[in-house]
This record gives C-alpha cells, structure tokens and sequence, in this order.
C-alpha cells in the first residue's frame, strides 16, 4: 500500500513536470491548451451556464442586437445567441470528438496490423486506403449521409470515415520502422504470436503520433461538422450547433444581422485554430530530435 501511495505522488509529479516543459517549449501551444480545456468546461457545463433555453422562441425579442439582456443578440425566432452558441459548443464537440476517436481507433489498428503483417493484406489494404483518400473529406461525408439519412450518428459515421485513411497511413509508416527494431526480432525468435508482438511491442510505439494526429484531426471534424451543417444535411434543427446556426441565418437572409454571423463563426474558428496549434505544439515536443532545440 505504501508502494502505491509513493506511486500516484511520482506520476502525478512527472505529469506536472512534462506539463511544465510542454509550456516552456511553445507558448502558443500551451495558450491553445488553456483555451481548450475552457471550450470543454462550456460544452460540459452547457446546461447549467446557459442564461436561456436555446430553444425556446421569444417573439417579442425578435433580431435583438448585442445588448446587456442578450449579450450576443437574437435570432429570428427571438432565441438567445448566447445561448444556442454555448449549447452548439457541447453538441459539435460531442460530434467531433465522438467521430474522431471512431476514426483514430479503427485507423490505429489498421495501421499496425497493415504494416507489421505486410504482404497482399498490406497490398490490399493501400489500394483501399487510395479510393478513400481520392474522395475529398465533405463529398465522402455528403455521399455517406445522402445514401444512411440525416441524423446525429449518421454525422459521426460520415465524420469518422473521413478520418480513418489519412490515420491508417501515419501509423502503417510508423509501424513499418518498429517491426525492424531490435526487440521486435528478438520477440520474433522466442517465439511470440503475431498479435501479442504488435499489442506489446509495436503498438506503444505508435501511441505517441495518434495523439498528434488525433489533436489535430479534431479541429478537422469540427469543420466538417460545421460544414455539413451548413449545407443543411449534418445535426438536424432545432438543436443548435455551430454549423446549422450559420446555414440557417444565412439561407433565411441574404445580409443577415452581424452577430448571428460573427459570434458562431468565431467560435468555429478559434477552436480549429487552437486545436491545430495544439496539435503541432504537441507533435514539436514529442519528437526527440526537436527536444533539445526548442529547450
């Protein structure tokens, strides 16, 4: 019991320490940090911090602008921006972050298994990987969501198929160098299945350039999400998500109010862009031939 109370104090020590040293090498990435975990305290507060029901009409506050009562104006219906822009921010993330760990899971195993077995279910495997990839990310989410309808899972299902090639590539070329490794060959020799060298041996090795990839893939999924929204066919109205606030303003008016224009977009696209720095300020300090020089 003492071994494990020591325990818990030295890995909670070495997370700080790592914490501290990932802020040191890049600034950006550890504002980028600090805005996200905010965006994920709104979205997992989302019901309790939000002044009114986002979807409850008000006709007698119909296109209000910015004011002290609605601090981010009313929409067409006299809901509350405000509101529908917090309540937007748990449904999108809910769909992003659903979809992307979907795609990096099917992508992680595919990827190790394609590059540590090699052969025709290798060969196989990219010439699929290669009609995925030719589709662009939104017309394969729109065929997908036109041939399985509209819906909430259907988003997450066309979401995550886009995700899963560009995945599978990274980890198979990763996997592909450790299965040379030393260890690997040794394992190899004493005789250990194939499955148990690629869950032990050569997946770990892998795990570090899914968090990089998966950090920047979500700010992906997030535009994606706001863009299939937009068009009319990702999360159905009334329930508010960045995406279907911008689309419906816009196809309703074709000078829409400012605000209804400014503050959704905003949001979109300040989390993409600091899920993008985060993303690459992870990646700098996870790689050991960057280390030394951004210390």
């Amino acid at each position: 019991m003492a071994q494990l109370g020591e325990a818990r104090p030295s890995r909670a020590l070495a997370l700080l320490d790592n914490a501290k040293q990932f802020g040191r090498s890049s600034l950006l990435g550890a504002c980028a940090a600090v805005f996200l975990v905010f965006i994920l305290a709104i979205a997992t507060l989302a019901p309790w911090i939000a002044p009114e029901d986002p979807l409850k009409a008000n006709y007698g506050a119909l296109l209000e602008t910015p004011s002290l009562e609605f601090p981010m104006g009313t929409d067409g219906l006299g809901r509350d921006t405000l509101s529908r822009v917090i309540a937007g921010t748990r449904l999108s993330l809910i769909v992003s972050i659903t979809a992307v760990v979907i795609s990096k899971v099917i992508g992680f195993s595919w990827g190790i298994t394609s590059g540590y077995l090699g052969g025709r279910f290798d060969l196989l495997s990219q010439r699929l990987l290669d009609v995925l990839i030719s589709f662009p990310s939104v017309i394969l989410a729109l065929l997908l969501l036109v041939a399985l309808g509209a819906g909430v899972n259907t988003v997450i299902i066309a979401i995550a198929a886009t995700g899963i090639a560009g995945t599978t590539r990274i980890i198979r070329s990763v996997s592909l160098l450790v299965r040379e490794s030393e260890y690997v060959l040794a394992a190899k020799m004493i005789g250990a299945s194939p499955l148990r060298i690629m869950v032990r041996h050569v997946a770990p090795q892998c795990v570090a350039p899914l968090l990089v990839v998966a950090s920047a893939s979500l700010g992906g999924a997030i535009f994606t999400e706001a863009a299939l929204s937009y068009l009319g066919l990702g999360v159905p109205p009334p329930d508010p998500s960045w995406g279907n606030m911008l689309g419906g303003i816009l196809v309703a008016s074709f000078k829409p109010p400012w605000w209804l224009v400014v503050f959704p977009g905003s949001a979109i696209t300040l989390t993409i862009l600091a899920f993008n720095l985060f993303g690459d300020a992870l990646r700098d300090h996870l790689d050991p031939r960057l280390r030394g020089r951004l210390e």
